[in-house]
């Protein structure tokens, strides 16, 4: 199910303290990128949080480079929702993404396959 590989995006550095919010969460993707299993990946990712640390936030990645933003980004491939807790919740391992799928505490709207692809380019 492409809910786990979510789980595993989210992790960022498991080394590090865990995450305490979301922009916690993409701190560290940004830190995790790889950019050799981004090569030949053109994708645009939204993330659209809710609670009082929500907000969004946009993934886009372009033949092995990485940008991010806070905002919305033009026609994502993917769309993720979720509350911030749940969203740090995820990055942290507390939370299997399988799990927020099926209670609907995530929500993919779009390519699912990109959503796997995730897991694949950040660490």
């Amino acid at each position: 199910m492409a809910l786990v590989i979510i789980a595993a995006v989210a992790s960022g550095e498991k080394t590090k303290a865990p995450s305490s919010s979301p922009q916690d969460v993409f701190d560290a993707m940004r830190r995790g990128f790889e950019a050799d299993k981004a090569k030949g990946v053109h994708a645009r990712y939204q993330f659209d949080l809710t609670g009082p640390e929500g907000g969004l936030w946009w993934i886009e990645i372009n033949d092995a480079t990485c940008k991010m933003g806070r905002g919305r980004i033009d026609e994502p491939g993917v769309t993720l929702i979720a509350s911030d807790r749940d969203w740090v919740a995820l990055s942290n391992g507390t939370l299997a993404g399988w799990w927020a799928y099926i209670t609907g505490r995530l929500k993919i709207h779009g390519d699912q396959s990109l959503a796997r692809k995730l897991g694949d380019i950040f660490q």
